[in-house]
């Protein structure tokens, strides 16, 4: 949930990029951080494997500027994909605002995005964030690829709460910036819908 501070007039939102390994979100989101005017940004902090696997998350301190009167900062995680990291990532999720759930559009990789998909509807759950209620956005991924699932397929495995989806090529950039700008909107009217309750 985002921390809102009256005495500073600050509000922060948290975004997760969610995801199996390797599907591309590190990488989604080194590229949203490329595209970030300096001055609106602060260093990105990466820990990573010798295979240059996310081991625990990506901070990107974004500063929004004025929002409703507060000063909005949106902090961007990626949380580790392989199986064995499951109690990082629903450390990470916890109090997150807004989801993005990069598949790996290869054939190969369908069980592992559905895996990852309930993984992150259970870890959700357990930090009490109800799934209806939290802005997701979904990134397809690696469209460029041969063998690749259909979306129709895509949508049907994972997409079953007809959240707004991207077809994504993060190597390249192309449908990070939709996909990153969209959740950032729904988090944004969540907390404008906050800020008014409060104002109220």
């Amino acid at each position: 949930m985002a921390v809102i501070k009256y005495a500073s007039r600050e509000v922060i939102c948290k975004i997760v990029y969610y995801g199996p390994g390797r599907s591309g979100k590190t990488t989604s989101i080194k590229y949203v951080y490329s595209r970030i005017p300096r001055t609106r940004k602060t260093d990105m902090i990466s820990l990573a494997t010798k295979e240059d696997r996310t081991l625990f998350f990506d901070f990107v301190p974004i500063e929004l500027g004025n929002f409703r009167g507060f000063k909005a900062r949106l902090q961007v995680y990626t949380v580790p994909g392989q199986v064995v990291y499951d109690s990082t990532r629903r450390l990470v999720l916890r109090g997150a605002d807004g989801v993005v759930f990069v598949a790996d559009s290869q054939e190969e990789r369908l069980e592992d995005n559905k895996w990852s998909w309930n993984n992150m509807i259970e870890n959700l759950e357990s930090n009490n964030i109800v799934i209806n209620e939290i802005p997701i956005v979904l990134e397809y991924n690696k469209r460029d690829l041969e063998k690749i699932t259909p979306i129709e397929e895509l949508e049907n495995q994972l997409n079953y709460d007809n959240c707004p989806y991207f077809l994504s090529i993060a190597t390249h950039g192309r449908g990070i910036i939709p996909a990153f700008k969209t959740v950032g909107v729904l988090v944004l009217k969540k907390i404008k819908a906050l800020l008014g309750e409060h104002s109220g």
